[in-house]
């Protein structure tokens, strides 16, 4: 019978260890004073109207290895700069290039003498720029590093297994069984861990995994002699012989070879494993000139996901040990129950036991990837003056706890589900206190040279409601590359031989031309979202805190979100971090100070309804220095997440059911009662809406000031039907008494205080009208906070026009038919205004266009430009006209609208451009007005038309896809003509406009 008895603890437990580190981390962390946004004008210069480089958009900037040259790295700077981005991530990725002899990666490798001065190349012209360069932990994903082979201590390890199946009574004499599937390309030894032998129990069988009994399991490995096994199994049913071997797992980095000799994937989870990539570093790749810029110009040292492959377990040999320190027992006996092959189980005992089992296993895990990877790497970085930035997921380790380690996670529009994947990473930035929350952007499969911007801004504007404040674009690629066809290297394509990964952004773009409008607007929302401290409703506790799963919480993400409530997940270790007190009811109350925390079953098991003793005495301290609870489910019945001690369940029980006795904790059998329960605890959303709606929303507060993003989006790319357009009232909190709604635009830069919406108490409402995927910033301030002059002047609450607006001539109406309008003034005082005249909207359909078709030259990197000029009476995709069919490149449409002698100062008009592909700007008698909302492109004129003729010009830029199907058809051939240009309908909508008061 096998002993499962803990053994007396020892070493740091894993909530200690994170407390500790995240406070070493932290200290002065907490900087909260308030950008310049918050106290800027609406004067061009000012913060908000050009964010620093800091909070700017980074690319991820992919290179041929080390074949690059200084002087094209300089020069790349300088394009990424000129286009108003903040930096860019060095990758050494080369999956479009499968031939060895187009690198030689002795001499042109990853950390090359070429390397190295590429890098001090980068670094330096960055320095120069302003801008800041973050360095990949090693060549492509995952980390690795030449120098060491797969049998090194130093290399990622795997635990193997064979098997052999006996019935009752028989023997077995032979060599110890084998692993079930072969060894690595280069692994050269494997190393005997244990012989055990079970007795099946198919009543312990699963669809998939064959049943054993645990109280059977014996060790066999003394019976095992030079090799050979002699064991006789007992006469009381069929039994499994189960041999184990450590080995390397023989993984290289994706998209190899990058370097000579070899570099092989590192072990994750011990000293030895970081050592082997610091080592590297100091010793290859560190140069007096590079150790010196990186003080200056050296942003985050970047680690990608952890996909760590392997047909077995992930392993490493000092995981027996830290399982004993971690849980008091030992894990050889309960090996069978997390060995893997091929990625599926392949053992289990009775389900309850199972599932602790893998879960004390996995923490384990997350403990050591914490300690010796996390931790480690992170104090080296310090070291060389860098940051920290990395993806802390990929395996079934506590990524919301790495989240709270590292200066910056990130996670991927690629790889993640859904918003909760990026509110998992949220909730261990924000208990740390830290501010970024990155992302891998616009990664999408087969999107090489048909990505538009369009799409990009549609699938970020939903992650930056979910708490990301930072994007790293996929990406930049290297211009150059022998053997590449036009444009130029392309580092995901061509993949397999057809359409790749991402986007290769950049001069060979047409839509470069107007990339600074893009960068621009993602720069001030970073702005806005780096900006005070985060606001959240609620901390939904997670017992497991995987994250790239999809799997959200239940009533709030399908029911909360679409009703104005706000979440993040946090995980067992996050409860003992620094911030981790309660004031006035709030928890973290200098952080995301969340109102109440929601606790249900185990998703990642079953929703099974179990704690920790640890969390459970964590979430009673809470409770009791007054912090709302909410759980879900049948907690009488919970069970402890791990293998329980002698007693804990016991224990447990007693635990729950005094954090159930608590004044301020409700239990719920149904997720329907969910939004009673808070209710009846006096917990309430930030921001509310009067019916359910795709609205999404984030809230940050510095200095008394509110701001609110607000993206009418969708909690998943795939969600159906489409989102739709809406237009409803939305209510605010605000923290200062008195404070006045402003909008942020930050297409423009420009702030403006609205002029329409009411109040009760601490509470605003106003009307929101947002299409699919267009967003809005919204602050919460006082009067003349932004330069405005409206003082403490009356607005209005209510209004028959179209709008009302604070403008120069005071408060005023706007609309597009003649009549008279009534609008309630806060005062209470109504006003009535007429407006005489406006005249009739006018579709615009016969424009002249001019193209600038942008076609392969005399070199892969150069472009050759044919021009048409075409003269249409209805506006069409370039795809449906003859000259334009396979066109890529920009288009000028030109045309002139003539105003009567009744255009006067009292009228203005809207220019409604309809559907645009892909990136636009407009001209309007020579005046080039300000950057256009791509997502929803209207343009107010204002006073910019006048008496007579107008010339009006939209000029298009799009990408090169139509182009390139059939000047490449072998790799491009197969997709379909796009829809290119402005395809409108187009529309001038003249409004009236008269003063109020």
């Amino acid at each position: 019978m096998t002993n499962v008895t803990p053994a007396r603890r020892s070493g740091l437990p894993r909530r200690a260890l994170l407390g500790a580190a995240v406070a070493t981390a932290a200290a002065g962390a907490f900087d909260w004073s308030l950008p310049a946004v918050a106290r800027a004008s609406t004067a061009v210069g000012t913060p908000f109207a050009t964010p620093g480089r800091a909070v700017r958009p980074k690319f991820r900037w992919w290179w041929p290895d080390g074949l690059v040259q200084p002087d094209e790295i300089r020069r790349e700077i300088d394009q990424i700069a000129d286009a108003g981005f903040g930096g860019a991530e060095i990758a050494a990725v080369h999956h479009s290039v499968t031939d060895p002899s187009v690198l030689d990666t002795a001499r042109h490798g990853w950390g090359s003498a070429a390397w190295v001065a590429g890098v001090e190349a980068a670094l330096g012209q960055a320095a120069r720029r302003g801008l800041t360069v973050d360095l990949t932990i090693g060549p492509s994903w995952p980390a690795a590093v030449p120098g060491i082979t797969p049998d090194s201590e130093a290399a990622v390890k795997e635990l193997a297994y064979g098997t052999a199946t006996l019935t009752a009574g028989s023997a077995y004499s032979g060599p110890v069984p084998a692993p079930v599937y072969a060894a690595a390309s280069g692994v050269t030894r494997q190393q005997l861990l244990l012989v055990q032998a079970a007795r099946v129990n198919t009543a312990n069988s699963t669809r998939k995994e064959t049943g054993l009994d645990l109280d059977s399991v014996r060790d066999l490995t003394g019976a095992v002699t030079d090799g050979t096994l002699t064991w006789t199994a007992p006469d009381d049913g069929s039994w499994v012989i189960v041999s184990y071997w450590v080995r390397g797992s023989g993984q290289t980095p994706e998209g190899g070879p990058h370097t000579a000799p070899a570099a092989y994937v590192v072990d994750h989870f011990s000293a030895a494993g970081t050592r082997a990539v610091t080592d590297f570093w100091e010793a290859h790749l560190l140069s007096p000139t590079v150790r010196r810029l990186l003080k200056v110009s050296g942003g985050a040292l970047f680690e990608d996901s952890i996909e760590l492959e392997t047909d077995g377990l992930q392993w490493t040999p000092g995981l027996p040990d830290a399982f004993l320190a971690h849980t008091g027992r030992s894990l050889l006996p309960l090996l069978p129950a997390v060995i893997l092959n091929h990625g599926s189980q392949v053992f289990a005992f009775e389900a309850a036991v199972t599932r602790q089992i893998r879960h004390d296993f996995w923490e384990t895990v997350s403990v050591l990837f914490n300690r010796h990877h996390v931790t480690a790497l992170r104090a080296w970085a310090h070291s060389l003056g860098l940051e920290l930035r990395s993806q802390p997921y990929g395996l079934q380790t506590d990524a919301i706890a790495s989240a709270a380690l590292l200066d910056i996670p990130e996670g991927e529009s690629l790889g993640f589900k859904n918003l909760d994947d990026y509110r998992c990473l949220a909730g261990g930035r924000d208990m740390a206190g830290h501010t970024v929350l990155s992302c891998e952007a616009g990664a999408y499969a087969g999107g090489a040279y048909n990505t538009t911007w369009q799409k990009f801004l549609r699938t970020m504007g939903g992650a930056y409601a979910a708490g990301v404040n930072q994007t790293v674009v996929h990406g930049f690629s290297y211009a150059e590359l022998p053997g590449v066809n036009w444009p130029g290297y392309a580092a995901f394509t061509p993949y397999k031989g057809t359409i790749g990964y991402g986007e290769s952004w950049g001069p060979r773009h047409p839509t470069w031309r107007h990339v600074a409008d893009v960068s621009g607007y993602l720069g001030r929302v970073h702005q806005v979202l780096q900006t005070g401290r985060p606001r959240v409703d609620v901390a939904v506790f997670r017992q497991t805190g995987y994250t790239a799963t999809g799997i959200g919480a239940s009533w709030f993400t399908a029911t909360g979100i679409p009703l104005g409530w706000t979440h993040q997940f946090l995980s067992g270790p996050l409860l003992d971090l620094p911030a981790a007190t309660v004031r006035h009811g709030r928890l973290a109350p200098e952080g995301p100070a969340y109102k109440a925390v929601f606790v249900e079953g185990d998703f990642f098991y079953g929703s099974t309804v179990t704690l920790a003793l640890s969390d459970a005495r964590a979430l009673l301290r809470l409770a009791r220095a007054g912090l709302p609870v909410v759980l879900l489910g049948s907690w009488d019945t919970v069970v402890p997440s791990g293998v329980p001690d002698s007693g804990e369940s016991d224990e447990l029980r007693s635990a729950v059911a005094e954090l159930l006795a608590q004044p301020l904790v409700r239990q719920v059998t149904d997720k329907s009662a969910v939004p009673t329960a808070l209710a009846d605890l006096g917990v309430a959303p930030d921001v509310r809406y009067a019916t359910s709606s795709t609205l999404l929303n984030a809230h940050r507060v510095a200095d008394g000031v509110d701001y609110y993003y607000l993206c009418n989006g969708k909690h998943a790319e795939t969600v159906k039907p489409p989102v739709a357009a809406i237009d409803h009232e939305v209510t605010l909190r605000r923290t200062t008494a008195g404070a006045v709604l402003y909008l942020l635009d930050p297409w423009t830069g420009k702030a403006e205080r609205l002029a329409r919406y009411t109040e009760d108490g601490d509470t605003v409402t106003a009307r929101v009208t947002l299409q699919p995927a267009e967003t809005l910033v919204l602050a919460l301030g006082r009067p003349g906070l932004f330069g405005d002059r409206a003082g403490s002047r009356p607005h209005a609450v209510d209004s028959e026009a179209d709008e009302v607006r604070f403008t120069d001539a005071g408060l005023t109406v706007r609309a597009t038919t003649a009549g008279t309008y009534s609008t309630v003034l806060s005062s209470g005082r109504t006003v009535r205004t007429t407006l005489k005249t406006v005249p009739e909207p006018m579709d615009l359909a016969s424009w002249q266009l001019h193209v600038q078709d942008w076609r392969p030259g005399d070199t892969p990197y150069r472009t050759t430009v044919v021009e048409h000029d075409l003269t249409l009476d209805a506006l069409l995709p370039w795809s449906q006209i003859t000259e334009l069919a396979d066109v890529s490149g920009i288009g000028r449409y030109r045309t002139t609208v003539t105003l009567d002698d009744g255009w006067t100062g009292g009228h203005g008009a809207r220019l409604e451009l309809g559907t645009v592909t892909d990136t636009c700007r407009v001209t309007v008698n020579g005046h080039r007005l300000d950057p256009v909302d791509q997502i929803h492109p209207v343009v107010d004129l204002g006073d910019v038309l006048r008496r007579g003729v107008n010339v009006i010009e939209v000029e298009v830029a799009t990408p090169l896809s139509n182009r390139l199907r059939v000047s490449d058809p072998a790799v491009y051939g197969g997709t379909a003509r796009q829809a290119y240009g402005l395809l409108g309908p187009v529309r001038l909508v003249p409004y009236g406009e008269a003063r109020i008061v």
